[in-house]
């Protein structure tokens, strides 16, 4: 995953189109979630994650179409080219390395088991002295809702078209 990671990195460099850009940012988004997900003993930190940054992407889509919504994709041959030869060269990596520490990785997973399971025990996500920093925060939040929306009222809002 951290070698796909790399090669969207180094891929939304040569993009020019919000199109393109937004979906490699969207696959990059998915790749860190379950990155995240792996590593955490649930999956809700990765899934908020996921949630704010493809909120922010739809935000982002939406005034991307309103700038530009006549520009034209073009799909470059040659660019698809060069991600699926980087593509196979790092699958045929991955496999390589996967096959070389297969034995090293058995004889971790028994320390890694007796570790994830202390891990399990010691995560707390709502602990009685968090509560004030969580309902601060919840109270935070729904304000800048309120906020949001009354900022974007039709009449008044920076979004209306005439």
């Amino acid at each position: 995953m951290k070698i796909m990671l790399i090669m969207l990195s180094l891929t939304f460099l040569t993009l020019n189109h919000p199109i393109s850009m937004g979906f490699n940012i969207i696959m990059m988004t998915i790749i860190i979630s379950l990155m995240t997900g792996m590593l955490n003993t649930s999956f809700w930190f990765s899934y908020i994650l996921f949630l704010v940054l493809i909120g922010g992407m739809l935000i982002l889509f939406l005034y991307m179409t309103s700038i530009a919504s006549n520009e034209k994709f073009k799909f470059s041959s040659k660019m698809l080219i060069i991600n699926s030869l980087i593509l196979m060269l790092s699958s045929i990596l991955i496999l390589w390395t996967n096959s070389i520490n297969l034995n090293i990785k058995i004889k971790e997973i028994n320390m890694f088991s007796d570790h994830l399971q202390i891990m399990i025990f010691n995560l707390k996500y709502f602990t009685p002295s968090m509560t004030l920093i969580l309902i601060s925060a919840m109270i935070y939040l729904l304000i800048t809702l309120i906020m949001t929306v009354k900022i974007t009222k039709k009449e008044k809002g920076p979004i209306r078209q005439k």
